[in-house]
């Protein structure tokens, strides 16, 4: 058995940013399922918020609580906003580079449901900066360890109290990890869905040992699909994200007759919804988003790897438009939290992706997601800090019966049809009208068994 003191499951922004938040005397071990860069926040591409002065507050918080039909947590909502420049200040100390305008102050872009420039970027790959910096942080820290290809299997519990997990490491055996706290940063759930944005390994593992565990979960129907994704005919292929910066700077969207059809700022899942609209009435695969409006030189330098994307795809986006087609892209549910990522097992965390402490409602606005991320992952860290106890797991670990956990996909099987099942009877439980809309067709679109 491994012993440690904080135990963080997923190596993606958040849980970098968690581990880097915690002191240096505490023994830290972070696991991810995949290698290290293989998360979510390498893929996000349009950039992170954050509130440029007093006088955006409102607007800022009006923007994201109209994007997430005001079901939004609004003590969430002021905290992450209220905490914006805080984690920009610290992402900027570890080395993170954000685009500058001529006088070398921080420059902004906006996207879809803004109502003001608020997103700081880098290129379109802002997620990847900033997680990469973050990770060579990490990689310095003496006191953290990282070990890839490391699933979670299960958590060791007891009396509504985690003591750490049951992991299967990268050489194939089955071990366990004690420890005095755990943060799940597992990520989300698009490994699930024919369609997604999301790398293909993140299967919502934490919501199926909430299930198992019975820990709260919250909102676990509510699934942002991009709207605009590149069109694969694979079926295996992860959706290349275009990104919503791409239409706040002038890309429209066509049908199969090249007409304009709708206004491409509309919030991620009224668009969504219009596209599914538009598809059924053309009897189409795709629709066709057209890049031209945005001057060359800027599409180069704003979006140079969505153009490279397209051009190894066989498209010219400077020339001609590109078959976009909705897709999974980001779980605004998850396993439940309060305002320090504490969920409702007692030395359990939950942060990013995986966590809901509702400040996105029932849709995320653009660029709220890695913020929220970090601000979140940074109070987790506090509170373990602040009410640090050393656990006494007892006789826990002895009690558990490991043949459990050999059969890697009989296990697997198990642990998507939990979550597959909690997605499907949430969706509906909603006063929904009968018929299968755009959005329904969508949150049940799972990957063939």
């Amino acid at each position: 058995m491994m012993k440690t003191d904080v135990l963080i499951v997923g190596s993606g922004c958040s849980g970098l940013y968690c581990a880097l938040q915690l002191s240096r005397d505490k023994k830290i071990t972070v696991i991810t399922k995949s290698d290290v860069t293989s998360s979510d926040s390498y893929l996000a591409q349009g950039g992170i918020c954050m509130l440029k002065n007093e006088a955006d507050y409102e607007n800022y918080f009006e923007d994201t609580m109209k994007a997430g039909h005001y079901e939004n947590d609004r003590e969430s909502v002021e905290i992450m906003i209220r905490s914006s420049q805080d984690v920009i200040h610290d992402l900027i100390g570890y080395g993170a580079d954000f685009a500058r305008d001529e006088n070398g102050e921080l420059a902004f872009t906006r996207e879809a449901a803004h109502s003001d420039k608020r997103i700081l970027f880098h290129e379109d790959i802002t997620g990847e900066e900033i997680t990469s910096k973050l990770l060579a942080a990490v990689r310095k820290l003496t006191n953290v360890i990282i070990y890839e290809n490391t699933k979670m299997l299960d958590i060791v519990t007891e009396n509504n109290c985690c003591y750490g997990a049951v992991v299967r490491k990268e050489d194939g055996t089955i071990e366990t990890i004690q420890a005095d706290y755990t943060v799940w940063a597992c990520g989300g759930v698009g490994g699930l869905y024919r369609h997604s944005t999301n790398f293909r390994h993140l299967t919502g593992d934490a919501l199926a040992l909430s299930i198992k565990h019975g820990i709260r979960l919250k909102d676990v129907n509510y699934v942002q699909i991009h709207p605009t994704t590149f069109y694969s005919k694979d079926e295996e292929d992860r959706s290349f994200l275009i990104s919503e910066s791409v239409r706040g700077e002038g890309a429209k969207l066509y049908d199969k007759n090249m007409n304009r059809f709708v206004n491409e700022l509309l919030p991620r899942d009224r668009l969504t919804e219009e596209i599914y609209k538009q598809m059924e009435k053309d009897q189409t695969e795709h629709v066709w988003e057209d890049l031209r409006p945005i001057p060359e030189d800027e599409l180069r330098t704003h979006f140079p790897n969505i153009v490279e994307h397209c051009r190894q795809m066989g498209y010219d986006v400077t020339k001609e438009c590109i078959p976009v087609v909705p897709a999974q892209h980001y779980f605004m549910g998850g396993v439940w939290v309060d305002h320090e990522s504490h969920t409702s097992m007692d030395r359990l965390y939950a942060v990013g992706e995986t966590a809901c402490n509702g400040v996105h409602g029932k849709n995320r606005l653009a660029s709220n997601s890695l913020l929220e991320s970090l601000v979140f992952a940074k109070r987790a860290a506090k509170q373990i800090e602040d009410n640090y106890e050393k656990a006494q797991p007892g006789q826990v670990f002895d009690q558990l019966v490991m043949d459990e956990y050999r059969n890697q996909e009989e296990l697997a099987s198990c642990y998507h049809k939990y979550v597959r099942d909690a997605i499907i009877d949430a969706e509906q439980s909603m006063d929904q009208e009968p018929e299968m809309t755009g959005r329904r067709k969508a949150v049940v679109a799972f990957r063939k068994k």
